[in-house]
């Protein structure tokens, strides 16, 4: 009996490791409906955006506002922001999903920095 529990939980462990991956989002279809009415938060900054289909980023950090526009080029989130003023240079980011609560977006095409988004 405990060979046996011992394999289940062997067997299970890839899996429990799958489910907490993010996967890639290549499609512009797929992250809009992955985004359509919830707003991408992380609380740290009290950073909230809302990504809209006509390509219009609208939201706020630390108590001031951010816009911008965005298009969905080559399997890439392309985006250039203002964040109260300061530009937030042009950049094209992949974009990974974790289940339906989370989004991450990695700048300069996967190759940059990271920042993980909470759906809400």
């Amino acid at each position: 009996m405990r060979f046996t529990v011992l394999t289940l939980i062997a067997a299970l462990l890839p899996l429990a490791a799958a489910a907490n991956e993010f996967e890639p989002i290549r499609d512009r279809e797929e992250f809009l409906s992955t985004v359509q009415g919830k707003e991408l938060r992380i609380g740290l900054y009290n950073l909230s955006l809302a990504v809209s289909p006509d390509g219009q980023i609208a939201g706020r950090a630390l108590g001031w506002g951010i816009t911008g526009e965005w298009a969905w080029k080559d399997g890439y989130f392309c985006r250039e922001m203002d964040w109260s003023g300061k530009a937030i240079e042009y950049n094209c980011q992949l974009v990974e999903r974790r289940g339906s609560s989370e989004l991450r977006f990695t700048s300069n095409r996967g190759e940059g920095q990271r920042a993980t988004f909470r759906l809400r």
